[in-house]
């Protein structure tokens, strides 16, 4: 995600229907992106949570503070010019998901995967129309490749934000199979988390907790709650919400 550093120049933060879409305004200025490129966004609803983070900011700029300003700078910035690209590199999780390799021992994490996994499993090959293989252990297992393609053709219908959202909610996880999930509303982004750490958890709970790696997947909770969130704002369904 795009970084920069600035101090705070403005009092009022207003949101205006621009040419193109709604725009976030800091006085008489538009806001603009790190590369100046107006920050046209799909929806109000998004500009509104845009403008709020501007409104709450201190002195100095934070934007690990802003995390739906800099999905929206990404999504211009960086996937609107390279969108097929970016499809592509998300598209591939298919071929090695999370939810297709499974252990092959203890045999209670084996059974725990399955009855978590299993319904996800049969959500793809029904709803995705992508049925995959399932496999134990890390040795690869081929996929079927109009599964594949099909999982791809699901990411080709979104635009440069909803891709932008697509890309944590299927990379932090591993698996395309959550992050679409998350997309079609079949899971919230807490529950994909969730499901994405099972093994970790059952050997946290066998082992004992590391702070570090606690820490470390408390970050990934809240990028995948950001990342559904912008999602949730840069649709239409989102303005009369």
């Amino acid at each position: 995600m795009s970084e920069w550093k600035a101090r705070r120049s403005w009092k009022d933060v207003l949101v205006r229907d621009g040419e193109g879409g709604w725009q976030v305004w800091l006085d008489a200025r538009v806001l603009r992106t790190p590369g100046k490129q107006a920050l046209t966004l799909p929806t109000r609803a998004l500009a509104q949570a845009i403008a709020q983070e501007w409104r709450d900011s201190g002195e100095v700029i934070d934007p690990g503070a802003m995390p739906m300003t800099r999905y929206a700078n990404s999504a211009i910035e960086k996937v609107r010019v390279q969108f097929d690209a970016v499809a592509d590199m998300l598209a591939e999780y298919g071929a090695t998901d999370l939810l297709c390799y499974r252990a092959d021992q203890p045999q209670s994490l084996a059974e725990m995967q399955a009855q978590a996994w299993d319904p996800l499993i049969d959500w793809a090959a029904t709803r995705l129309a992508a049925p995959l293989r399932i496999t134990e252990g890390v040795i690869p297992v081929a996929q079927p490749p109009q599964s594949l393609l099909n999982l791809r053709s699901h990411l080709a219908v979104l635009d440069d934000f909803g891709l932008t959202a697509a890309h944590d909610l299927i990379a932090l996880p591993g698996s395309i199979i959550l992050g679409l999930a998350v997309l079609h509303g079949r899971l919230d982004a807490a529950e994909a988390h969730r499901l994405s750490r099972l093994d970790e958890d059952f050997q946290a709970r066998q082992w004992g907790r590391d702070d570090e790696a606690e820490a470390a997947a408390a970050t990934r909770a809240q990028a995948l709650q950001d990342a559904a969130r912008f999602w949730a704002l840069s649709q239409d369904a989102a303005e009369s919400a």
